[in-house]
């Protein structure tokens, strides 16, 4: 469902590895009036061990959704002390700013895509979170109208990335069309987040 009147349209594509029932991939997202937030959090390893922990991370998130990037990423690292790490993805768009920022630590892609089709793919910190005190650095851009931002766990490979559906203008259609394009037994778990930024 869209609603029209938000700037940020969100459509997601996920599936569990091949013989796997849980998904250790989760991820939450909420538009306010000023900002938009993203995260992608994928439990090391597979299964249910894997899900509780990317859990863990978004349940924070969701309960801390005005707070900086970087105090949400030490509040998760604290809380995954004792149980299965995560690698991490947060985006925020802040629209008064006109400003987007973004972490990631681990394998956890984000990938950027002007109005004129120009992709920027990040280069991730190295690294997860269990517990231990872990460097990582934010980038912080111009943000333009008619936007796209991928958001993609390693599930997705750099051949699914190279091809032009996530052009398209419409989040749902890039979903779609990757679904189509990739489709089948996974391989790892994967998650795939198409979000269009349009003021």
């Amino acid at each position: 469902m869209t609603d029209q009147r938000r700037k940020v349209d969100v459509a997601v594509y996920q599936k569990a590895k091949k013989g796997q029932y849980y998904c250790g991939d989760s991820y939450f997202y909420t538009e306010t009036e000023h900002e938009f937030l993203c995260v992608l959090a994928d439990g090391l390893g597979s299964g249910e061990f894997a899900m509780e922990s990317s859990r863990i991370v978004t349940e924070i998130i969701r309960s801390n959704i005005h707070t900086t990037i970087e105090q949400l990423i030490k509040r998760c690292n604290e809380q995954l002390s004792g149980k299965r790490g995560v690698v991490i993805g947060i985006l925020k768009l802040d629209f008064l700013s006109q400003r987007y920022s973004f972490s990631s630590i681990g394998n956890i892609g984000v990938l950027t895509i002007l109005k004129n089709g120009k992709k920027k793919r990040n280069i991730p910190n190295a690294g997860y979170l269990a517990g231990y005190h872990r460097p990582f650095k934010v980038v912080s851009d111009k943000l333009d109208s008619e936007m796209n931002f991928i958001m993609f766990s390693d599930g997705v490979s750099d051949a699914d990335l190279s091809k032009g559906m996530f052009l398209n203008k419409d989040a749902q259609q890039i979903v779609m069309d990757y679904e189509y394009t990739v489709g089948g037994s996974r391989y790892d778990d994967t998650t795939l987040i198409a979000i269009r930024y349009d003021a």
